[in-house]
């Protein structure tokens, strides 16, 4: 989309003012499926980082999600750009991609689809 759309901004903007992580969604993001929950972007951030932290080859870029890294643009705080899933899955199939689930970040105004609530799937 060109324009974002602005009911997908109104729940982004709700997920960071409570700072809640309830919010399921599916989005269709160039011709991807993924289904998950929103989360507030610093708590997103703060995953990431820890991620990266246990890892040997990846803890030094645990440093830009941290609190030391690079700041949001302040129109970022009043009307989020992009959308931060948690717990996520790639649809493909029946199959999820990560089984765990795993972090996302999704540009709203590349959404072309969506639909509020995840998807379930199963192997039978």
């Amino acid at each position: 989309m060109s324009d974002p759309d602005q009911l997908l901004v109104g729940i982004a903007t709700m997920v960071e003012a409570e700072q809640t992580n309830q919010m399921s969604l599916t989005v269709v993001v160039g011709g991807a499926v993924i289904t998950g929950r929103l989360a507030p972007q610093a708590a997103w951030k703060q995953r990431v980082s820890e991620v990266l932290e246990t890892s040997d080859r990846l803890r030094p870029f645990s440093s830009v999600f941290g609190a030391e890294g690079p700041a949001e643009p302040a129109d970022e705080a009043k009307h989020p750009t992009h959308l931060h899933f948690h717990l996520a899955r790639i649809l493909q199939g029946s199959t999820g991609i990560p089984e765990t689930g795993g972090m996302y970040r999704v540009a709203i105004k590349d959404v072309t689809a969506w639909s509020v609530g995840d998807f379930r799937y199963s192997d039978q």
